[in-house]
């Protein structure tokens, strides 16, 4: 009889942990602007059925990553989108597209993609808060300069935005990791450096337009630029979340920045949706 309870109590805790998992969906997702099908993993709370509308947290990659590299590699994002009933939609941001629509290669037009396209395409399929209040963008690396790139130039889609050891200064790295591609040389093409980096976007900013955390480990080859960004982002009043920690450029580092920035993006929405 004991062992038979026992059995019991084990089938039900397993039957209510399944009851309460999110639900991790891999959905196609279509760019005409430029002309192909892109996957997104998209995270459900489990209690998406009720029939509310659910605020979305978009999260994107970084350079050579995929679309599935944080429920892969970032273990407890699920987990998240349960506890602070969230949507979170990770993109597939290709190898190097950096989160711009790109003037030398017309095959690259991510910021179109994720800012209009992925963003109708979420709307219409899912219950979601559809207004600003009910958005915030965040990523790693490339990532964490998408998102603050996309949301300084699209503060009417989104409301809040977040960086996790990101590429907030592309200057000081003109030959890495396929920037020139997209850009042209920085000896050639200065001037769209210049206008593409997201610390000289600052000037789209005033106090509170944005909700923003930025986060970066102090051992970080970025941890420079995100200082110089916290720096000039004091100065012109923005007010801003700045996180820094022991931590280098790896996913021991996100796995745990990430939650911080959920749990931010979480209270964003309840103070937004007063």
């Amino acid at each position: 009889m004991k062992s038979n309870s026992l059995f019991m109590l084990s089938l039900v805790l397993c039957c209510s942990m399944r009851a309460l998992a999110a639900k991790t969906d891999t959905v196609a997702t279509t760019s005409v602007a430029m002309k192909k099908s892109i996957k997104a993993v998209v995270i459900l709370p489990d209690s998406y059925s009720t029939g509310k509308e659910y605020p979305v947290v978009y999260l994107l990659h970084g350079y050579g990553g995929n679309y599935a590299d944080w429920v892969i590699k970032a273990k407890g994002v699920e987990q998240a989108a349960d506890r602070l009933n969230m949507i979170i939609v990770c993109p597939d941001g290709g190898i190097g597209s950096w989160y711009w629509d790109s003037k030398k290669d017309s095959t690259f037009k991510y910021e179109t993609y994720v800012a209009t396209e992925l963003v109708n395409f979420i709307d219409g399929k899912y219950k979601t808060i559809k207004s600003r209040k009910g958005r915030a963008i965040t990523g790693l690396s490339m990532g964490g300069h998408g998102a603050l790139y996309l949301s300084f130039r699209h503060q009417d889609v989104f409301g809040a935005a977040g960086s996790m050891s990101g590429g907030v200064d592309i200057r000081p790295f003109p030959n890495n990791w396929d920037m020139s591609k997209r850009l042209g040389t920085y000896a050639e093409n200065p001037e769209a450096w210049e206008k593409n980096t997201v610390i000289n976007l600052l000037h789209l900013l005033t106090p509170n337009s944005l909700s923003l955390i930025i986060d970066c480990g102090v051992d970080d080859f970025f941890y420079r630029v995100n200082e110089n960004l916290h720096q000039q982002l004091v100065l012109r009043n923005i007010p801003h979340d700045y996180i820094t920690r022991p931590g280098a450029h790896n996913w021991q580092y996100w796995t745990n920045a990430v939650q911080y920035q959920l749990l931010f993006f979480s209270n964003y929405f309840g103070t937004a949706a007063k």
